[in-house]
Formats: C-alpha cells, structure tokens, sequence
C-alpha cells in the first residue's frame, strides 16, 4: 500500500475570505499519519467570483450548473498556477471540497460548486471531488467531514474547533468520533460587516467597542436550543432564515450587534466543548484570529481546558489540508466519513475520482 502522497487540498469556506491552497505531504508511519504542509496560500476571490458565488443560490438550474463549470475552470487554472509559481513536483492528485451552494440533507441534496471535470481539464492533475453527496444518500447529513481527519491528524488535542463560518467540533467518545455543527461563527459577523463595505471585523475591534444586547443573545440562544437535541448541519439556508430576521429586526448599532453575535458564539462553543475530561481544545480557523472572540471564549472557559491556537498554516488552512487528506483515504479506499458523526447508516469513503490511471 502507498503510504506517502503529496497533495494539493483546496477549500472554499461559506465566509467568502478566498480559496485557501495548501500542498501537503502525507506519511503513513507506524505510530500512524503524519502530516508537513509545503506550500500553502490564500487567493482572494476577485469581486466577480465574491458575487457570483454570494449570489449562486438564486440561479436557475441551467445557469447553475454553467456556473458549476465556469468555477470549476477557475479552480483549475488556480491550482496549476499555485504548482507553477511554487515548482511542485509530482503531485499525486488535487483534493477539492469546492463551494456549498446548496445543503438540504432533509431533501437528500447537496450540491459543491465547482465540477472536478474542469478542474483536471485545466490543472492536469488527477482530482477528488464532491466528497459529501455519498454519506447524504447514505441519510447522512454530510457534514462534518472534517474529523476523521482531525482523528488521525490531531489526535493529540482533546477537542478540536474550528471557527470558519460555521463553528463545528469534533472529538471521541470512548472508541466513536462524533462532531456537530455548533453555531454560525464568520458568517454572522460578516454579515454585519457587509454593511460597512468591509468583508470582515479585524481583530473583532469593532465589537470589542460594543455592548451585548441580552434581547438579542436570548433571542439567538433560542434559534440554537432546538438544534442541539438532533445536532443538525447548519448552512446558509438556516442562517438566512433564523439568523439574518433577528440581526435586521433589532434596532441596535452595529457594534452592539457584532458583540452579542460574539457573545452568542463564545457561550454556544463553550458549552459544546467543556466535558469532564477535556483538558485540550484545538482552535483553527479564521476567527482564532478574532482576539475579542478569542477573549470571550477564554472568560466562559476559565481554568477548566487549555484554549490552544497552533501555528499559522494549521489555523489558516486546517480544512485545505485535512480535505487533501479525505482524498488520500478514498484513493486507499478507507473510510474518510463517520457515520457516528453524519448520522448516515454506514460509514463509507466518499469523493469523485476523475483522472485516475
């Protein structure tokens, strides 16, 4: 069995920031995976694709899926560069998550913008893609997908978060991994911020200057109560539904209204993660950068777990280089999705394999 790859993971998270890049080199020892990131970068979208992707779900189908190749392309084209400007030799395969347009298990849909087709037309390189649509058919939720990679990955931290658009977490329970969807993270708080014609709050400076709203943390705290019994994905469907009505309802500065998401944020992880046995929690993602949230996290957790940020490639491209890895395993035919953690009725190795000899 092969047991070193190099590839190239690629990630479009549903806060809009880029396509986040990241060569890795893969190695299966005897104490198990291991990984070394090579090269890694974001590409800001272009104000075109930060459009055309914010506006996608409003498409016809035909429009859509002309679309879905148009992105595909671009992905393409990015990902040849990035081997080009970078002189990367003899990269196994492209692994790409592409960009969630649609998620409606419920419905047995899901659908990742960018067709793994166009991407091996224009890269040369073999491509997994569309790695949640098996484990939906399966009655799964198709999401998280990210911890089997933080099992074999992370297996040193308890817990691992990560504060994307979405916060999730993952961790075991006895010998199963489980996860969930915890709250919006990124997304609430670039809301806000599209309002200001910036795409995000740096630092979380401007709610640092705000004022938690208790009418608005109740009333944020209500739209997750019910998900907690069944941990249901979040997507955007819920937030524009759930979320965005309370954010536009309340008469509150903006200020006030990015410091009560944080507030909401902080307290819904917190919970979620604090167990007994927890001593270590792993934070990734692009609001660990967020010092007000980082702070906040802090003050509801106190002394009973390590809060601990790894360095900057792991925080900015954890989910590019853990896709990379999903793509490993379902080239080694290995379970890369749980159904502990999707609720599917088995487990299985999803991803499209285009351009394999």
């Amino acid at each position: 069995m092969k047991n070193r790859f190099k590839v190239i993971g690629m990630m479009s998270g549903t806060s809009l920031d880029g396509l986040d890049i990241a060569c890795v080199e893969y190695k299966l020892l005897k104490t198990g995976w291991t990984f070394t990131i090579i090269h890694a970068e974001t590409v800001p979208y272009p104000k075109k694709w930060h459009e055309a992707l914010a506006n996608a779900h409003t498409l016809s189908a035909a429009d859509l899926l002309i679309l879905h190749g148009a992105y595909g392309t671009y992905l393409g084209q990015q990902c040849k560069e990035f081997i080009t400007r970078n002189s990367l030799a003899r990269v196994d395969f492209i692994a790409s998550h592409g960009h969630t347009i649609f998620h409606q298990p419920k419905s047995k849909m899901t659908f990742q913008l960018g067709d793994g087709n166009a991407i091996y037309a224009h890269a040369g390189v073999p491509v997994i893609s569309d790695f949640r649509s098996l484990d939906v058919a399966l009655s799964g939720q198709g999401a998280p997908l990210v911890p089997a990679g933080d099992k074999m990955l992370f297996q040193d931290y308890d817990v691992c978060v990560n504060l994307g658009g979405i916060a999730n977490i993952s961790r075991d329970e006895g010998r199963t991994r489980i996860a969930c969807d915890v709250c919006f993270c990124n997304m609430a708080f670039n809301y806000l911020m599209a309002s200001t014609g910036q795409r995000f709050d740096r630092g979380g400076g401007r709610a640092a200057r705000g004022t938690v709203d208790p009418s608005l943390l109740k009333q944020l705290r209500r739209v997750y109560q019910p998900l907690k019994k069944k941990r249901t994905s979040l997507g955007r469907e819920i937030f524009e539904s759930n979320v965005v009505p309370l954010l536009d309802g309340k008469e509150l500065s903006l200020e006030d209204k990015l410091a009560t998401c944080v507030e909401s944020t902080a307290i819904e992880i917190i919970e979620a993660v604090i167990q007994p046995r927890v001593k270590t929690v792993l934070f990734t993602g692009g609001g660990a950068y967020n010092a007000f949230l980082m702070t906040r996290l802090l003050e509801h957790c106190g002394d009973r777990a390590d809060l601990v940020i790894p360095d900057d490639d792991v925080v900015n491209f954890k989910e590019a280089l853990i896709f990379g890895f999903l793509g490993v395993l379902r080239f080694l035919g290995k379970v890369n999705t749980y159904k502990s953690v999707t609720g599917a009725i088995s487990d299985s190795s999803g991803g499209v394999m285009i351009g394999f000899k």
